[in-house]
Order: C-alpha cells, then structure tokens, then sequence
C-alpha cells in the first residue's frame, strides 16, 4: 500500500539586517560579510562568508577556502564551525550567518549551505540537543531565518541511525 507523507520547512524573511531584534545576530551577519573579504576562490570565483554566535556571545568568523584539487577545499560554514569548536570547546553554536557573491536576480532566493555544511549542522544540533538559527543574507542583505536545520534538511542521517 502506497503512502504519502507531506512535510515543509519554515523561514523568515527580513527587508533588511538592521530589522533583526538581536543586536547580536545583526553583528554576526556584519562579520558574515566581512569574513567574504577572506574567501580564497581564484577557480570558481564563489566567495562566501560564514560567522557563528557561540552560547558565550563569541563570534568566530570562517571564509570557503578552494584548492586546485576541489575536493580538498572547504567551505565557509565548516571552516567557521570548527574553528569555533577549537577555540571555544566548552560552547555551543547559537546561530549562523552566511553569505555569498551569487549573482541573484531580483525576488530570487540566496544560496543556503550544501548538503555537506548541512549535515555538520545535523551533527550539531544532534550532539547539543538544541536547534541552530541559520540566517542567509542576499545580495541585497535581505537576511532568510531558518530555525533549526530540519526546516532545510528533513530526513537527515544522524548517529541514531547507526544503531
């Protein structure tokens, strides 16, 4: 017998960063942007930014990094996610910021992380027990607010799936 399961994600669209209510989550998106400056991409020219809020108030900045060999780059989102993890071990990640130097017609949505970065959000929200806010600025600094990785990732693989 066929079944169907109908399921949905949940985002939130914002004009602009200064219409965040947390003057936190407004400075992790500045530094998103300036983190962009640091991106290493002279083959696909794809620059992208990431900043993630610790539970301490720490924000730690990433920038994807490319290689000729491109499997051996990585991401913006992983750089910063590890990064944080390595300076602040006894943190959790808050929220996330990222943003890219897509071309984006008007109306047209940004970029949200790969399948990868994804998945190390799974990983993350499984090893705290607790949702990550995920903020995706346009190119307009309109500014998508995704609560929780779920909303953007239904059916992810996480370590009860091992069992």
């Amino acid at each position: 017998m066929k079944k169907t399961i109908q399921f949905a994600g949940q985002l939130s669209i914002y004009d602009a960063i200064e219409e965040l209510v947390d003057e936190r989550e407004q400075a992790l998106c500045y530094k998103a942007i300036s983190a962009q400056d640091r991106a290493y991409a002279p083959y696909s020219r794809f620059t992208v930014g990431a900043s993630v809020l610790m539970s301490g108030g720490q924000i730690v900045m990433g920038s994807n990094q490319e290689n000729a060999v491109y499997p051996l780059g990585l991401c913006a989102e992983r750089v910063a996610i590890f990064a944080a993890h390595n300076i602040h071990p006894d943190s959790r990640i808050r929220s996330i910021a990222l943003t890219t130097s897509a071309d984006l017609e008007d109306g047209e949505a940004p970029v949200f992380p790969c399948g990868s970065c994804r998945q190390v959000l799974v990983e993350e929200e499984y090893r705290t027990g607790e949702e990550i806010r995920i903020l995706v600025l346009d190119t307009q600094r309109r500014v998508y607010v995704v609560e929780g990785i779920n909303n953007i990732l239904p059916f992810a693989m996480n370590k009860d799936s091992l069992d």
